[in-house]
This record gives C-alpha cells, sequence and structure tokens, in this order.
C-alpha cells in the first residue's frame, strides 16, 4: 500500500534558488470556454487578446469597506492589468472551504484555477478525476514555475500523485514559526517566579498568575492563562497530545498524553486559573481580548503577519510598561516540544479537469508566482507602499498605506517567500527605530530561537499539510468518532469529580473500538513502517531553516 508520499526527497537536497522574474504584461492565450478559438487572435493595437480564466480566492472577511470586495478591490485590478489573463475571482469562505469547494466541484461549477491548503481535498478530488495532471503543461507552456521545478525537486515528489504525476502547485516557505507562546515578564517578577521550565513549574506560574496580584491594582481580577483555541493547542503540544504518535519505531494511536493533558487542563479548570467559558469562545477572540487588556498572564498567538503585531501593539498602548516574552514549551512527563509550524513546502493550488484554456492558467501561474507579482502583492507599489529599509528589505512607507495590502495574503498562494531569503520574513518589514515594533521583532526572534530546532521539535509526526490521507473507509471512521472523543475529553474538564480523566479515555477508547478503530491504527501503522524512511517527517523539515 505505498502511498504516493513514498517518493518524497530529503530537503537537504534542495540547492538555492534564483527565480528570473516575469515582467509585467505578459502575453496570455486564447479565451476560456472557447474551444477551438485561434489562440493568436489579437486585439485591435496587434497584440494578443488575453484569455479569460477563473479562479478561487479566500473571504476571510479582512477586506476594508474603502478597498471593495475581496473578489474587486485595487488588487485584483493591478493584476488583471499587469497579468497575462483576465480573471474572474470567486469568493471562498476560509472557515467553510472544503464544503464550499466539494460543492463547487460536484456541481460542475468550480472555477478554473483552485487554491486551496487541504490534502484531504485535494486527493479526494484526484480520487474522482476532478483536478488534472499539469506534467505536460509545465513542460510545454511554462517558465518561470518550471524554473522552481528544477531548482527544488522535493516540489515535484510531494506533488506527484500515485499514478506518477503531479496534480497540484506549490511554494517554498523555508522553515518560520507559527504558534508561540507569549508570558509576561514583569508579572513573572511582580510574583518571584522564573520562567517555567516544566508543566508542573507553569502549574505554580499561572496559580500566583491569578492568586497574587500580579499587575498591583489590589483587585483579584486575573487569570493565569486560557484554554480556549491556540492556547489549548499549545498546551496539547507540550504533552504530544497529537493522537498519532511514534513508539517504539511504529506508529500508534495514543491515549496517555491525551489524557494527561486533560488532567493539567482539568487541575487549572477546577482551581480557577482559567476563564471557566472558554468552551464559548471557539475562536480565541475572548482570550485575545483578555490578553489585550491585561486579564491573563500567558497566551499563545501567532508570530507572521500584521495583524499579530496589531495585538501586540494593543497590548502596549493599553499598558506601556508591560514586558513579555516568547519561551520554549515547558517539558512535560512526554518530553519537549514545540508548537505548530509553518510548512516549509506547501501545496497549495490545482487545476480543475474541466478548464478549458489550461495553456492560459499556465501563463497565469507563471505570472503570479513570480517575484515581480510576488512582491508587489506583499509590500505594494514601490514608492507609494514602500521603499527599501536600512537592513535592505522592504519596508512599508506608513501605516495607512500598509492596511492597502492587509488582504493580500490568499493572492500569494504560489509565490515563495524563500526566494527572498531573510527578506522574506514578517519581521524584516517592521521598522526597529519604533520602540514597538522592535519589541515584536525581538519576540519572533525568540519563536525562531526557540521552536525551530529539532532538539524541541513539533509534537506532531510532520506538518499537518503532509500528514498521508487514508482511503474513505478509513477516514469515515475517523469522522464518525473524533468529534465525539474530544467532547468526551471536555468533559472530563469541565464536570469536577463527577467525570474523570481516566473515565473520559475509558470510554473514549471503547468508542473508537466500536467504531473500527483498529482498522484505522492497522493502516497508520503500515503506512509509518512503508514509508517512514522516504517520507517528509519532521527531521527533515528542520533542514529547510534558512
Amino acid at each position: 500500500m505505498k502511498q504516493r508520499r513514498s517518493q518524497w526527497m530529503t530537503a537537504g537536497m534542495i540547492p538555492a534558488l534564483a527565480l528570473a522574474t516575469v515582467m509585467a504584461g505578459c502575453s496570455g492565450s486564447g479565451g476560456s470556454g472557447q474551444p477551438g478559438k485561434d489562440p493568436d487572435v489579437k486585439d485591435a493595437d496587434g497584440s494578443k487578446k488575453k484569455a479569460n480564466i477563473t479562479a478561487t480566492i479566500y473571504d476571510r472577511g479582512l477586506v476594508p469597506e474603502s478597498e471593495g470586495t475581496i473578489e474587486k478591490n485595487r488588487w485584483t485590478e493591478w493584476i488583471n492589468e499587469n497579468g497575462p489573463a483576465n480573471v474572474k475571482f470567486v469568493a471562498i469562505p476560509r472557515n467553510d472551504a472544503t464544503a464550499k469547494l466539494t460543492t463547487l466541484f460536484a456541481s460542475g461549477s468550480a472555477p478554473d484555477l483552485v487554491f486551496e491548503y487541504s490534502n484531504t481535498l485535494r486527493d479526494q478530488l484526484y480520487s474522482q478525476k476532478q483536478i488534472r495532471s499539469v506534467d505536460e503543461l509545465i513542460e510545454e507552456h511554462s517558465t518561470t514555475y518550471k524554473q522552481l521545478l528544477e531548482q527544488y525537486p522535493l516540489f515535484k515528489s510531494v506533488a506527484t500523485m500515485p499514478d506518477g504525476k503531479m496534480y497540484a502547485f506549490g511554494k517554498i516557505n523555508g522553515l518560520s514559526t507559527n504558534h508561540a507562546l507569549y508570558i509576561r515578564a514583569d508579572w513573572l517578577k511582580q510574583v518571584n517566579k522564573e520562567v517555567p521550565k516544566t508543566t508542573e513549574e507553569l502549574y505554580e506560574v499561572l496559580k500566583a498568575f491569578t492568586e497574587q496580584d500580579p499587575d498591583g491594582n489590589g483587585s483579584k481580577d486575573t487569570y493565569g492563562t486560557s484554554l480556549a483555541y491556540i492556547t489549548n493547542q499549545v498546551i496539547n503540544a507540550m504533552f504530544q497530545n497529537v493522537r498519532w504518535v511514534v513508539e517504539d519505531g511504529e506508529l500508534i494511536r495514543d491515549w496517555e498524553r491525551a489524557k494527561a493533558a486533560t488532567e493539567f487542563k482539568k487541575r487549572l479548570y477546577d482551581e480557577g486559573l482559567v476563564d471557566k467559558d472558554y468552551l464559548t469562545d471557539k475562536s480565541g477572540q475572548k482570550a485575545q481580548q483578555d490578553w489585550v487588556n491585561g486579564k491573563i498572564g500567558m497566551w499563545a498567538g501567532q508570530t507572521n503577519g500584521p495583524a499579530w503585531f496589531q495585538i501586540y501593539e494593543s497590548l502596549k498602548k493599553n499598558d506601556p510598561s508591560a514586558e513579555v516574552l516568547v519561551i520554549p514549551l515547558p517539558e512535560s512527563p512526554f518530553g519537549q516540544f514545540s508548537p505548530v509550524i509553518q510548512n516549509p513546502v506547501q501545496l497549495t493550488a490545482m487545476i480543475n479537469a474541466q478548464a478549458k484554456n489550461p495553456e492560459a492558467i499556465i501563463e497565469y501561474i507563471d505570472f503570479i508566482s513570480s517575484e515581480t507579482a510576488g512582491k508587489t502583492l506583499k509590500y505594494g507599489l514601490e514608492g507609494t507602499h514602500s521603499t527599501t529599509g536600512s537592513n535592505g528589505c522592504p519596508a512599508f512607507v506608513d501605516k495607512e498605506k500598509a492596511k492597502e495590502l492587509s488582504y493580500t495574503d490568499d493572492f500569494r498562494m504560489l509565490y515563495s517567500p524563500a526566494l527572498e531569503g531573510k527578506c522574506g520574513e514578517y519581521a524584516e518589514t517592521l521598522n526597529q527605530d519604533n520602540p514597538v515594533e522592535k519589541e515584536f521583532y525581538d519576540l519572533v526572534q525568540m519563536a525562531n530561537e526557540a521552536y525551530l530546532t529539532p532538539e524541541r521539535p513539533i509534537a506532531d509526526i510532520t506538518h499537518g499539510e503532509h500528514m498521508p490521507t487514508p482511503p474513505e473507509d478509513i477516514q469515515l471512521i475517523v469522522s464518525s468518532v473524533n468529534k465525539q472523543i474530544d467532547d468526551l475529553w471536555n468533559k472530563a474538564i469541565v464536570s469536577g469529580p463527577s467525570y474523570t480523566p481516566d473515565q473520559a479515555m475509558n470510554e473514549a477508547k471503547s468508542l473508537w473500538d466500536k467504531a473500527g478503530g483498529k482498522q484505522v491504527e492497522e493502516w497508520y501503522a503500515n503506512w509509518y513502517s512503508e514509508n517512514k524512511e522516504t517520507a517528509l517527517l519532521r527531521d527533515k523539515l528542520y533542514e529547510f531553516k534558512r
């Protein structure tokens, strides 16, 4: 049962890349949806007529009203004016992307070019023959992206399906952090505690943050942390509570780590060290506000992108004396780990098998993956939005102009930040002459030092986007029972002495077995046994460090 990921190559074989840029205004081929149309038909001015294609774009609700919509704004206009095709963008809600795309493909109305991170959906569409192979298209019609494949051979192996052909396009991110654990250093001083090195020390710190008035306002109105969203995920990482772990050389379904993580959370909950309404805070907005308003002393967020700097900036505005550190995750009885990192090599796009003009799509992919397009959609127009900073990297002119680029990330899903070297890191866009921006820059560097090392690896066996996709019958078993099991763990946290983590584990294991969990365990164990030497597992991820 060899899987396509058995063809992955070692990242260390990858040389540096110097891509040729695609100049604005490159020409395209004939109109999409018009079979038999002469691809060399000319406009009135004698230039080749641009093709019409459709492409998805995530809608995250981030576009300021003054900018228009995610389908039509200053940057979609720039793309269509400077690119080789006329692109009609189709908005896909980010929080419901898989369901929306599944519906569009089922109805035969999916766009020509589909951008999506989910490897599960991509594998599903491949098995249903709803996306097309791209090897010949790249060989015959690509320049820029073809060079990317030549310089990064790992791309080809990651994108290759069981039939030996590629069915996806992607980007090289390099190794960078994603989640980070932030802690109030000034609160540590106030309660006379050191940075916690173990989960037991962490408990003592969070207890002190709750009970010893760390903000000095004379009121007992603070919590140690939250159990919502990213903070919950980071606590799980401390205990390696990630479902699938390697023990004695075999991949197994874990229960003991899940129980230990639940016991730790229950202890925090029972002793009032966290907000007890955390289950209703599904997106973590309440926890974020508590952090910004100085009501919790430890919080997990992200490191990349202006939104996360703005959270720090808001904290400093509310309390200019606030001191923050990013710390390594405390060691648990199962080891010391790091939170999830960015996927170093990421597949992000595929061509609908029904697309009428795949050649035009390839030309657009060459354009949108080029350094010219990528940098414009990241930094804006030279002189208007950005200039060259003192570190030699692009720097934004001012915050108001930077807001005009606040929603462009998903237009760059084929642009490889690794092409920029160090300048590709978000932190390098920060103005280090500004004290608050310099502080956040230093926090990102702390995160890099703490988390980008195999000495404290991510808790999972690989990045989630490189986990194998089981066959449908195995997926059905997993989907039928995972939420029920998660609900049991949460029940154990909030139920006091009436329902314990031991009871939750026993009931969860019974549910798992009755649903057919042993079949799932066998499938994953076999996959790991057959692919562990060639798959892009976590040790190889660290070879992408810039």
